[in-house]
């Protein structure tokens, strides 16, 4: 196999080697963990909608999945998207350089309203400080609305709204979940008739965020 013999006695060979080795562990590894993370997160949402249509796209190789879900019998949510994108934990050469510059995984769901579904509120966001002027702006307009800070968990969030009754919505939402969980950004907007949510995706978190951000929107839109 070698020309020369005496190359596999250089310590150069064996940290070839074991270099080998261990990308081929981490990329088992990586793919392991970001299919535990997207499955959990697919399953969270759809084990709660039951839907009774739903299709699912491979966006990114390993790293990024988009799922089209029809909820059944529900008069208020006609559809549900969900995109998630993953740290590339399959390549550890590439990996550390994902993680400074993208920090972390993202899962956006967005609920499409139904087409007889007429909001009677304005637009409101809530969105965690930290992560408000990440990698541009978040909200059209803000200067249009109120804005005032509050304490959610251990974070601190900015609360938008030119709403008072979705404004006293948001609070009593924050009170009732009193852990934000990975949330980052949770948005009603009623000209374009959806509601945004932003999380970090962890496993077995979507199953507990996702439900009681769902009632509570459906709530509100049959007021």
């Amino acid at each position: 196999m070698f020309q020369n013999t005496s190359v596999t006695t250089q310590p150069i060979f064996y940290l070839f080697i074991a270099a080998t080795i261990l990308l081929s562990l981490g990329y088992a590894w990586g793919k392991r963990r970001n299919t535990k993370i997207h499955l959990s997160a697919f399953h969270g949402l759809t084990d709660f909608l039951k839907p009774k249509d739903q299709t699912y796209t491979t966006i990114g190789g390993l790293t990024g999945y988009h799922a089209n879900i029809i909820p059944k019998r529900n008069k208020v949510i006609r559809r549900v998207d969900a995109t998630i994108t993953l740290l590339p934990r399959q390549s550890w050469l590439y990996y550390p350089f994902s993680k400074l510059i993208r920090r972390f995984d993202r899962l956006y769901i967005i609920m499409l309203y139904a087409k007889n579904i007429r909001p009677s509120f304005g637009e409101g966001h809530l969105i965690e400080e930290k992560f408000e002027n990440f990698h541009g702006k978040k909200i059209d307009a803000p200067e249009e609305f109120r804005k005032e800070s509050i304490r959610w968990g251990e974070m601190n969030f900015s609360l938008y709204t030119n709403d008072l009754k979705l404004n006293t919505n948001f609070k009593e939402f924050v009170k009732n979940n009193p852990d934000p969980g990975g949330i980052r950004h949770l948005a009603l907007v009623p000209k374009d008739d959806k509601a945004f949510m932003f999380l970090v995706p962890r496993i077995g978190s979507v199953s507990k965020l996702f439900p009681p951000t769902f009632n509570w929107i459906e709530q509100i839109l049959q007021v």
